[in-house]
């Protein structure tokens, strides 16, 4: 395929852009969300090489990502927000977009709105659309208790078409009563039942997280966007300590997704049509060649919660929607909230090496160089787009996980002319829709055996243990959490291997409860 014989409705990412603040830095200025996003398209616009205020007043259609403050209803926004982000952004750089679109919670957000409206162009449904979001979590939380604290409420007048948080299965039912009040946990769950699937003790298993993740801080440490610019080593990355506490079986904090940032990104993508008309150079255009969207079952509708197949299964087909293999990809970017959410995976699934010489980041990863909310792909997009310029003809992956391992966005990225190819996802999640589901009991009573667990630890050294069983009687799961205090069970979940054990639930009003014994009922 040349450019010239290109249908001129076949999109194109024409201009990337990033920003970011550290409250430690000499030039911090305290900048909102909104003017986060709105340096971050400020770049995407000049990144074009056209004139930025007629790419500007070109834009059609504007979609944000939701930040964190806006993710769920009982969510909270310190400092104040927008009540229009997206019309927001683009108002700051000139923009007038007839359509704007508040984007569905979820870290697959970035790569799915790139799917999504890559698709719409190609209808001819739209012409240019600009793609952007951002998180200020670490002002929000330095300038929340200032006496002269900023005030970053706006209204923005104009339509949005809010399509709500979508949380409904990412995850189990009445998850906070069983100790489960944060991704870690569940994440945790996941990564233990990965563990004792593989059959690795758990101070072997610490190492293979450890010597996953030490080249993504060699990358951080590079990247001057990145919250966290520090390379550390394998052992360090795993070894607890005060700065490294623990968080939830098998996670020190140097594991856990960093979300206290300041960052922004954005794209824009145009029809070539569009592109052309604008003065965009062709140097700068990148095309998607493969792309996919699945989302997993829920969390305990899942027959191994230490497998991710929904994402291998969305990943492998953005691959053959390309027309290529693993062996043809020069950059990767997978999404890395946890150690898990990479090994399932680009590991298990794709069988790449933790030190496979590409590398499986671009950004530096969610722990180091940020977890932005649910904006941490849109960076991965922007590093893949500015890596295939300047090495053209390679091909470039990015992968999206959003929820608990939940939904799936992938993407693949050259500069190499290609015609728009759609995608089967909807025939694919018909698929994975119909996958069967063992049995569960939301009331769990009887003798059981631990299928995953994880304790959790609070700041002032309070642990809740976690489980996930199996009952002896009819092999139905259950969730259950400690009782407070249980110092026995708590030390079964803490020392060698849990996983098959045999431990009691029982359940109350308040939730299911797992002790070491049936004497324990009362």
């Amino acid at each position: 395929m040349t450019l010239a014989g290109l249908d001129p409705r076949t999109p194109v990412l024409v201009g990337v852009g990033q920003s970011s603040e550290r409250i430690d830095s000499p030039g911090y200025r305290g900048l909102s969300a909104v003017d986060l996003a709105a340096a971050a398209v400020r770049e995407a616009l000049a990144d074009t090489g056209a004139h930025p205020e007629v790419v500007a007043a070109a834009v059609d259609t504007v979609a944000g990502v939701r930040q964190f403050e806006i993710s769920s209803p009982g969510a909270t926004a310190p400092l104040g927000r927008s009540d229009n982000y997206p019309r927001s952004v683009a108002g700051r750089v000139g923009a007038a977009p007839r359509r704007a679109v508040l984007e569905v919670v979820g870290g697959q957000s970035p790569q799915h709105l790139v799917n999504e409206f890559a698709a719409t162009i190609a209808a001819g449904g739209a012409e240019v659309v600009l793609l952007a979001g951002s998180e200020a979590i670490s002002t929000a939380r330095h300038l929340a208790a200032a006496a002269d604290r900023p005030d970053f409420t706006e209204h923005v007048d104009g339509d949005l078409e809010d399509r709500g948080h979508a949380l409904d299965g990412l995850f189990p039912p009445r998850a906070g009563e069983h100790g489960i009040t944060g991704a870690p946990a569940m994440y945790a769950l996941f990564e233990n039942a990965r563990r004792a699937r593989l059959g690795l003790p758990r101070e072997e298993y610490a190492r293979t997280m450890g010597e996953l993740f030490a080249p993504f801080t060699r990358v951080a440490a590079r990247n001057p966007h990145a919250a966290a610019p520090v390379e550390r080593d394998a052992l360090e990355l795993v070894t607890p300590t005060p700065a490294n506490r623990p968080i939830a079986d098998p996670y020190p904090r140097y594991l856990v997704s960093r979300d206290q940032v300041n960052q922004g990104a954005a794209v824009l993508l145009a029809s070539v049509a569009a592109a052309r008309r604008l003065g965009v150079p062709e140097e700068k255009w990148v095309f998607l060649h493969g792309h996919a969207d699945l989302r997993e079952r829920d969390p305990l509708d899942r027959a191994d919660l230490g497998s991710s197949p929904a994402s291998v299964l969305a990943a492998r087909h953005a691959l053959d929607v390309a027309g290529v293999g693993v062996a043809d990809l020069a950059t990767f970017d997978f999404y890395s909230c946890f150690p898990v959410a990479v090994s399932v995976t680009a590991v298990d699934g794709l069988g790449l090496a933790p030190d496979d010489p590409r590398g499986l980041t671009l950004t530096g990863g969610l722990p180091f160089f940020g977890g932005a909310g649910n904006n941490y792909s849109m960076h991965a997009i922007a590093e893949t787009v500015q890596r295939a310029r300047t090495a053209l003809g390679t091909v470039g992956f990015v992968g999206a996980n959003g929820g608990m391992l939940s939904k799936y966005s992938a993407g693949v990225y050259s500069t190499t002319p290609v015609a728009w190819r759609g995608d089967d996802s909807a025939a694919l999640q018909a698929g994975v829709d119909g996958w069967p589901a063992p049995a569960q009991a939301g009331r769990a009573d009887g003798w059981a055996t631990i299928e995953t667990y994880t304790v959790t630890h609070g700041r002032a050294g309070n642990r809740t243990g976690v489980v996930v069983g199996r009952l002896a009687d009819d092999g139905r799961r259950f969730l259950a959490r400690t009782d407070d205090g249980d110092d026995d069970v708590l030390g079964l979940l803490s020392t060698g291997e849990p996983i098959g054990q045999r431990v009691f639930v029982r359940s109350t009003e308040r939730g299911n409860r797992v002790t070491c014994g049936a004497a324990h009922r009362a």
